[in-house]
């Protein structure tokens, strides 16, 4: 299929060498007391620093990022309801760690699952949502692994919801970092995530008082998620991310002999990529593009939209010039066409290449035109009128 292209040619003051430049960064020495270790920039997945990041190891409760995903993507997609009252199963209740203590039949929102989860780790609470999203926890498990594999996770493979100690129940740093990275899409996650304390059964004599896990959410400024873990074998784990200055980063740390050792390490990451780095946004998730033609749709084109933020990382004190974007969508697509299709990408290049793209997608649904509406369409391009 022929395409046309929208170029579009910006001359542009911009800090830093584009994201392929970083490769040959003198290497830091980091998580010095860290099993493994991996630090990137969230809109453009770029690696600032990495120890060890591909090695396999016990993921503990930072497995809760993969279910706060699922759960994100079933409220996103309408399957469920942040006010959707979700029953306690006798299993659920049973689960050990972490916990927020729910009794067998006891009813909590989706909401208030989601705080327990993402505030006090509650191994219960993950194993109740799982069964209410999924049936079972066997079954969310599937959908777990089902999602690592679509992410391209080959380091990645659950056994349970919480994290709780599993043979064959494994992750790496730079898997993790990709599971924090889809889950920050929905940034309305942080509004659970960030939060240091909160209560649950507010009104009752059973008021529980909830307590963050991640210390740094109060102590470190910007800090807003994501999870922590630990059990025996996995050590002290954390997957951290922060927003400054319009940068998103996230730094997980895997294996550090305490939680001081664990949250100094993960500070000093972050403080290093604040300190040599900056983010250039382009596009933010959503934005508006153009339009694409779509042949005989009930519509005669569809705005598109890009799908994810489109930004350059750059190195502070560096200058670059002449970049330039270009789009480019399909000529013409036939009906029906779905919202979210991709239609075309965006490229951000310098000097010829590349540096970074971005999948431009359509706006909305294009059903199939009926066959009135293509008579009286051909019609009114006879007699010279727009008629759609």
């Amino acid at each position: 299929m022929r395409k046309s292209f929208i170029v579009f040619l910006i001359s542009l003051y911009i800090f830093g060498g584009g994201m392929t430049a970083f490769a040959e960064e003198s290497p830091v020495e980091l998580a010095d007391q860290a099993t493994s270790a991996i630090l990137i920039e969230r809109d453009t997945g770029q690696v600032l620093y990495e120890k060890n990041s591909d090695e396999q190891l016990p993921p503990a409760s930072m497995t809760k990022v993969m279910t706060m995903l699922l759960i994100m993507e079933a409220i996103d997609s309408g399957k469920i309801k942040w006010d959707d009252k979700v029953r306690t199963s006798e299993r659920a209740a049973s689960m050990g760690g972490s916990q927020i203590f729910l009794e067998p039949g006891e009813e909590m929102t989706v909401e208030e699952m989601m705080k327990g989860i993402a505030i006090a780790s509650g191994n219960d609470a993950s194993v109740a949502m799982a069964e209410h999203l999924a049936g079972s926890e066997e079954q969310f498990v599937k959908q777990m692994n089902e999602k690592a594999k679509k992410l391209g996770l080959q380091g990645t493979h659950f056994v349970n919801s919480n994290g709780l100690p599993a043979e064959n129940h494994y992750s790496t740093a730079a898997d993790l970092a990709k599971m924090a990275q889809e889950l920050l899409k929905y940034e309305e996650i942080t509004q659970y995530t960030s939060l240091y304390e909160d209560y649950l059964r507010e009104g009752t004599d059973e008021k529980f008082w909830l307590v963050n896990t991640n210390k740094l959410v109060k102590f470190y400024p910007g800090v807003d998620g994501l999870k922590t873990g630990f059990t025996q074998e996995a050590k002290y784990c954390l997957t951290a991310s922060a927003n400054k200055n319009g940068m998103r980063i996230i730094a997980v740390v895997m294996g550090a002999p305490t939680p001081k050792e664990r949250n100094r390490q993960v500070t000093e990451m972050l403080d290093y990529a604040y300190s040599q780095y900056e983010l250039q946004k382009r596009y933010e998730r959503g934005d508006l593009l153009g339009e694409v033609k779509i042949s005989k749709g009930s519509l005669p084109t569809v705005p598109v939209l890009v799908k994810e933020n489109v930004s350059l990382l750059m190195k502070k004190g560096d200058s670059v010039e002449g970049i330039t974007e270009r789009l480019e969508l399909e000529q013409s697509i036939a009906a029906p066409v779905k919202k979210g299709d991709p239609v075309g990408k965006l490229y951000v290049e310098k000097d010829g290449e590349v540096l970074t793209e971005a999948v431009v997608v359509a706006e909305e649904d294009v059903h199939e035109a009926s066959l009135w509406t293509l008579i009286k369409r051909t019609t009114s391009v006879l007699v010279g009128k727009n008629v759609f």
